[in-house]
């Protein structure tokens, strides 16, 4: 008997598991709140420099005291970051131009005065709170980079004591964690302690992310893993609508940032009720808890008395199995110590960081395609729903090396192309922007199941654990390659293109997994490919294997 058949015999899909994964799934929809938040609370209005401060009780209009203190860039409109070092009296002419002499001889200074801010989408944003623009509008970028950081630390730091501790408490912490840095968060007198606070928003991210996924594919039988897994990703999709109607409502950074993370407290609540994994605790030499949590289960579900004939002894019998496959020590080196499989970990990091590197370059910087970024970010979030359905249908009928290499070759040229189009072409470059953003998320659906059918079981989370850590390496780095625009316009969209199209070149010299058996051992990695490891069809336990590979990978999302 397996452990599987032990979960059949207390109800593998009966009400426990039903309550279990919809109130697990719940708080995915706020995670894609806070991963995507700054767009919102760091959108950068339109501003120019304050006037000088002895014409603050003067009678003229705002449009007049803006006229004669601040100059006009070449499109005509009030330049952000200068203004004339005196009030330029004589533009308050009745055509409104100089007459006295030439504008080249105009002295201009920097905004000593500060700021004035048109708030016309939010009412109020941390750039118009401290003036994080100008010299000071990297700093914007850096407070995206901080908040990843957060997420790839979070994940190193929560993926090894989820394994020692459990998946409940430290999903609890999670919580706790997020509600509490949210908090802070809205309330932080500095920018300073909102970097602070926003990296401890992305380490809870991590550990909701990986906890959440560990306790739904851990309580859930083979057979709905795929369906269960899909669905859940798609709570992530609707939390990205779902984060455009909250901030259309709640203007105010402050309270939209509290708004999405006082949830967190009662899903803190709700997680006391979640049942530790009966297969952690197996494995982790505490049957006694084991049993009770499987008997609980049982009760749970109208099954007491099939609940009552599981003993420890029935349930060491079954782990038997699940622990034939963990046998041996292995390490990350194991991912570089052969040819293949070093070639193999070469080409997947790659497309995984420019993957990431590719998606947040886009979804974090919907301000510069002119579009409503309220309209936008509900466009780049349902483009999702079909980028994918279309790359699953690809993978299974085209296989997964041309959908993985497609995928980020056509995101990759979109974004290229979007360089050439003039600014004022709003809807071309929206238009190429959303099918570059729907490949890119296409390829991350790729990337998680072509990996771990990849690697070989003895060393697949240690795979998964390095790309995926690739992956949050690229998703830092992408704010910081935006600064490049400062000195040639074009760079960054340069950047974002190129890498996508050279990972996907990478992706090519990957070897086809479309019905072929999953490798255990790295020789047969080694051996794929070969005379004596023809192309099989999957058995129907190999099929089994694979559903499971593919519900454990998406423990990696975070």
């Amino acid at each position: 008997m397996a452990f599987a058949d032990l979960l059949e015999q207390v109800g593998s899909t009966g009400r426990f598991q039903v309550l279990h994964v919809t109130l697990l799934c719940i708080p995915v929809l706020l995670m894609a709140s806070h991963n995507l938040l700054q767009n919102f609370v760091a959108m950068v209005p339109p501003h120019y420099c304050s006037a000088h401060s002895n014409l603050s009780q003067s009678q003229l209009s705002p449009a007049e005291i803006r006229l004669i203190t601040v100059p006009l860039n070449e499109a005509g409109k009030p330049q952000r970051c200068q203004r004339y070092v005196a009030p330029q009296w004589h533009l308050l002419d009745k055509n409104g131009t100089s007459t006295s002499q030439e504008d080249d001889d105009v002295v201009l200074q920097g905004c000593a005065d500060g700021w004035s801010y048109n708030m016309t989408e939010m009412t109020t944003t941390i750039i118009s709170e401290w003036h994080l623009v100008c010299d000071q509008h990297s700093l914007k970028q850096m407070g995206q980079t901080i908040y990843m950081g957060g997420v790839l630390v979070g994940a190193l730091i929560f993926g090894s004591l989820s394994d020692r501790y459990g998946r409940r408490i430290l999903l609890m912490i999670s919580h706790l964690l997020m509600a509490v840095s949210g908090t802070c968060v809205a309330f932080s007198p500095s920018f300073p302690l909102y970097c602070l606070f926003r990296f401890g928003c992305g380490m809870a991210l991590s550990g909701l992310g990986l906890n959440t996924f560990s306790l739904i594919v851990e309580w859930i039988p083979t057979r709905v893993r795929t369906f269960t897994g899909t669905a859940t990703g798609y709570c992530y999709t609707v939390g990205q609508l779902l984060l455009a109607a909250i901030a259309y409502f709640i203007t105010d950074w402050r309270w939209l940032t509290l708004t999405v993370s006082l949830p967190f407290y009662v899903f803190f609540l709700i997680s006391w009720w979640f049942h530790e994994s009966s297969r952690w605790l197996a494995i982790n030499n505490k049957p006694e808890q084991a049993v009770k949590t499987l008997k609980s289960v049982a009760r749970f579900n109208g099954r007491h008395e099939e609940g009552e004939k599981i003993d420890v002894k029935m349930l060491q019998e079954s782990m038997k199995k699940e622990m034939s496959c963990s046998q041996g020590t292995y390490s990350s080196l194991d991912l570089f110590r052969t040819p293949k499989m070093r070639m193999m970990t070469l080409c997947l990091s790659a497309t995984w960081l420019s993957t990431s590197f590719a998606y947040y370059g886009l979804a974090m910087d919907l301000q510069k395609f002119g579009v409503n970024i309220y309209l936008i970010q509900v466009i780049f979030g349902a483009v999702d729903i079909p980028a994918k359905v279309v790359v699953t249908v690809c993978m299974s009928f085209f296989g997964r090396r041309p959908s993985q290499s497609g995928a980020l070759i056509i995101a990759g040229v979109t974004i290229l192309v979007n360089i050439l189009v003039p600014y004022d072409k709003q809807t071309v470059r929206t238009c190429l922007a959303v099918v570059g953003k729907g490949c890119l998320a296409a390829s991350f659906n790729c990337c998680y199941l072509y990996s771990g059918e990849l690697y070989p079981t003895i060393i697949r989370q240690s795979g998964m654990g390095w790309v995926s850590m690739m992956a949050r390496v690229g998703a830092m780095v992408a704010p910081m390659v935006q600064l490049t625009g400062d000195y040639i316009p074009w760079l960054p969209g340069l950047i974002y293109g190129g890498a996508p199209i050279l990972s996907g070149v990478a992706a090519v010299f990957l070897p086809e997994t479309l019905g072929t058996q999953l490798p255990d051992t790295v020789q047969d990695v080694e051996d794929r490919g070969s005379v004596k490891s023809s192309k099989v069809q999957v058995s129907t336990k190999e099929a089994m294997i694979l559903q499971d590979t593919k519900a454990d990978l998406l423990k990696q999302a975070a």
